[in-house]
């Protein structure tokens, strides 16, 4: 459905709201300023309503999580039902069989249908945290503590995500309780950029540095939805091979069918040695994996009563019945399709705007952005498209990418409205 404005917006529901949030949280949480932020009430498919009654596209899959769509129905009716049967259990002592199964769909998805399975995972809260659990299990694996990451990376923000992240914003304010065990080098940017010298650096750090892996975006997501050359994974899947370090892939944005692909490495037909999932996993519960081959995994040592990286919520029920579900539907064919459909319409219909503030179009699938010539534009963009009822974010070190992320059954007459209002506000801009 088309959005559906009932009061100003933000309206005065939401207004009220950021007044008494800004009174009971941390002023650095939520961005609240007189034009911004709306509040959510409630949503469904595309669409999201806010506390004034206002209906809204949403672009932005609630930060690349509702794929499959808002308060899906059989994701919503798997939680109902769970929520019946049990809220909570000891995921590391006393688990539940959901966790078994999740677990053997994990492996199913990712290292035996790339024929090198089977896989082993450990179930985490957030992104963050899978990243950080693949962090320590290549230290386990190769007793070598150093990362090299890339430049404009986002990798989650807890310390040791932090450390392999390449975002300065984020990292600047905490170097001082930073460890220093990453080595970073340029993210090629683009589909036509040159890898000549990635090699010879990357080989250079190896050989000159306690590394055991190599963490990456197959597209970078939070840095400005950027594309590598088509043999920028393959490339790094040789070095590491050369070298004996890991090759762990954070496909935490890009995972679940958001590129085209269930995984954006299957688009290069590249298998790392571990993955990091998250977002879409649940469709919306809180639950992130990651996922590795069995000989890799297995440099844990095994549990003698306490685990040595665990969580209180680790394997939550709630959270792995609902997976469970979204990889159902992950699994039907019809998934891919809708992507490849839909994203055949998003990228007409951005192909489509004119504007001497665009530079071009980035990204794949429906995970697409318009790069704007700055980030100050993009970020009045937002403000502008949320009046007009379209849910936006800005993406990339200097905020200038408007990203294109929505629900993968948004319909081509929402993706018309949307491009169409976009156009518009550019024109008005001049």
């Amino acid at each position: 459905m088309l959005p559906q404005l009932l009061t100003e917006i933000p309206g005065p529901c939401s207004r009220e709201l950021a007044a008494r949030l800004r009174r009971v949280e941390s002023h650095n949480v939520t961005y609240c300023e007189a034009d911004f932020p709306i509040f959510w009430q409630r949503a469904s498919g595309v669409n999201v309503w806010d506390a004034d009654g206002n209906r809204f596209i949403d672009l932005t899959s609630a930060f690349g999580v509702t794929g499959l769509g808002h308060t899906n129905p059989a994701l919503a009716a798997a939680l109902r039902e769970q929520a019946g049967e049990l809220l909570h259990a000891m995921g590391d002592v006393h688990p539940v069989e959901l966790k078994v199964r999740l677990c053997e769909q994990l492996s199913a998805l990712t290292f035996e249908r790339w024929g090198v399975g089977p896989g082993k995972t450990i179930l985490g809260n957030s992104g963050s945290d899978a990243v950080e659990a693949a962090l320590k299990t290549s230290l386990m694996h190769t007793g070598q503590p150093g990362v090299i990451a890339f430049t404009g990376a986002y990798h989650g923000l807890g310390f040791g995500a932090l450390t392999a992240g390449g975002l300065p914003y984020f990292r600047e304010p905490f170097l001082a309780q930073l460890k220093d065990f990453a080595f970073f080098v340029p993210y090629p940017a683009g589909p036509e950029a040159s890898l000549d010298g990635l090699r010879e650096e990357l080989s250079r750090i190896i050989s000159t540095q306690p590394i055991g892996s190599i963490l990456v975006e197959p597209i970078q997501g939070r840095g400005g939805l950027v594309m590598p050359p088509p043999a920028f994974l393959s490339l790094l899947r040789e070095i590491c091979d050369t070298h004996g370090v890991l090759l762990i892939l954070d496909e935490i944005y890009t995972g679940f069918h958001r590129t085209g692909a269930l995984f954006a490495c299957d688009h290069s037909h590249v298998v790392p040695d571990l993955i990091c999932l998250g977002k879409a996993l649940t469709g919306g519960f809180p639950l992130s994996a990651c996922v590795g081959r069995a000989s890799v995994m297995d440099s844990w040592p095994p549990s003698q009563g306490e685990a040595i990286h665990t969580s209180t919520f680790l394997g939550n029920p709630l959270g792995c019945r609902m997976a469970l579900t979204a990889l159902e539907q992950h699994a039907d064919p019809a998934t891919p399709a809708l992507v490849a459909k839909t994203s055949g319409h998003l990228l007409t219909a951005l192909q489509g705007i004119r504007s001497p503030h665009i530079r071009g179009i980035r990204g794949r699938g429906l995970m697409l952005g318009l790069e704007l010539t700055d980030g100050t534009l993009a970020v009045q963009l937002l403000k502008a498209t949320l009046k007009e009822g379209l849910i936006m974010l800005a993406d990339g070190p200097q905020s200038n990418v408007l990203a294109f992320t929505p629900p993968f059954a948004i319909s081509e007459e929402e993706i018309r409205f949307a491009a169409e209002t976009v156009q518009r506000l550019l024109l008005r801009i001049g």
